[in-house]
């Protein structure tokens, strides 16, 4: 390998990117145009300008319609109007938007076709709470559940019950039309179900789940979601309902093609990589002490390992937050791994998540090599301090380490890669 680590590590990161963005897979899946009927196009997510982008591109046909997007990742489009709206907080913007898409699919009729993109971020941007449940209330419950250490899988499925849109709604909305539903995966396992919370796909979660997602994480809720939630009426429709016969449902990017691009880039120049898992999940800290036990390994050269390899791996960790510090879980599995590894002197790492926007601040991550513990201690900052404080934004931003790339406008969730030289 000629160039040095870090770009090499970056070449990755944009090569698993570019193969999740909408303008290089969505053509492949769509079908020829309708020649009748209106096209109606919804979408939600931090892809879904993207997406609509890419099939205004590709369908030379009058459309019509609105996504939703999170601020600063919106597209200028001929036909199909862009909103942009609050993430990982819903907000006002994303309410008034999700109002006007379920408008959208209220007045498809038989003949017309309905194409709804999917895409992370979804969950919040796409935020109608029944009408029992005030915005404040649903901001109250997500703001606690992002704090918790939650999985994607469990706020979703307290999403999908205090919703009018999530949970299989949107499709019930739209039905007798056909409705297409084109979905970038940025969640562990690709469960259609659980991106964006599955508006227009069968609900495999129920309001039992939901209950106990508040009670494993000792999240007291409102009165008005304890209510909603004990309501029988308020369960999602499920695999079987009619309304799902005219749905039809495709998976363009999923984290698993990102990762083999990756491996791909990396052999092209000469690195043999291994694709660990695309499903990591747990406390962003540990799975970082996890990959530094196996990149040690890996570096002793222990079977099943043969250096020169990138580990590569995706994913969604969570964070607990306990401190008051600045930083996205990328940037904090990066510090636990760092600290794990104790300067070893020939890994090095990256870890970003592919939207470009790490938690809530401007980074997309963060790379490290072999001399960034002892540079911190020369400038004697305590690495674990910074990490109990939740603080890994201001350890890289001293190393000058941080990866900012702006939004990507796709989504398919973390992107690790360790290289052990």
């Amino acid at each position: 390998m000629m160039i040095p680590p870090n770009i090499f590590l970056k070449k990755l990161f944009d090569a698993a990117v570019d193969r999740a963005h909408p303008k290089n897979v969505l053509k492949t899946f769509l079908p020829p145009a309708p020649s009748s009927g209106r096209v109606i196009v919804i979408g939600a997510g931090k892809a879904a300008a993207s997406m609509a982008a890419a099939l205004e591109a590709a369908w030379d046909r009058p459309l019509e319609g609105l996504v939703v997007t999170r601020y600063g990742h919106g597209l200028p489009l001929h036909q199909i109007e862009v909103v942009e709206a609050g993430h990982p907080m819903p907000d006002k913007a994303g309410a008034v938007a999700a109002q006007r898409i379920l408008e959208f699919a209220l007045s498809a009729k038989a003949g017309d076709t309905v194409i709804f993109l999917v895409s992370g971020g979804a969950s919040a941007l796409l935020v109608m709470p029944d009408l029992s449940v005030p915005l404040e209330d649903k901001q109250v419950v997500t703001k606690a559940l992002l704090r918790s250490g939650a999985t994607i899988h469990q706020m979703n499925a307290v999403r999908k019950h205090l919703s009018s849109i999530k949970g299989g709604r949107l499709a019930e909305a739209a039905a007798p039309a056909r409705v297409l539903t084109f979905a970038i995966s940025d969640v562990p396992g690709d469960h259609p179900d659980v991106i964006g919370s599955g508006p227009t796909v069968p609900d495999g979660s129920t309001l039992e789940d939901a209950r106990s997602v508040l009670r494993t994480f000792n999240i007291t809720p409102p009165i008005s979601i304890n209510s909603r939630l004990s309501d029988p009426g308020a369960e999602t429709p499920k695999a079987g309902n009619a309304i799902f016969q005219t749905s039809e449902f495709f998976m363009i990017a999923t984290p698993h093609d990102a990762l083999l691009a990756a491996k791909n880039e990396a052999e092209r120049h000469g690195i043999r990589a291994m694709v660990l898992s695309d499903r990591m999940e747990g406390e962003a800290r540990e799975v970082g002490k996890v990959l530094a036990s196996l990149s040690v390994q890996a570096a002793n050269h222990q079977e099943p390992f043969e250096t020169p390899v990138v580990l590569l791996s995706g994913g969604e960790t969570t964070v607990t937050v306990n401190g008051s510090g600045r930083g996205g879980r990328n940037a904090e599995f990066l510090l636990g791994l760092l600290l794990a590894l104790e300067g070893h002197p020939r890994i090095h790492a990256i870890a970003c998540d592919t939207d470009g926007i790490d938690g809530s601040e401007n980074n997309a991550g963060a790379w490290i090599g072999p001399t960034a513990l002892q540079k911190l201690r020369s400038k004697q900052i305590d690495a674990a301090a910074f990490l109990a404080d939740n603080n890994a934004y201001e350890v890289f931003e001293s190393l000058n380490s941080l990866i900012v790339t702006g939004p990507t406008l796709t989504n398919v969730n973390d992107f690790r890669a360790i290289l052990i030289a």
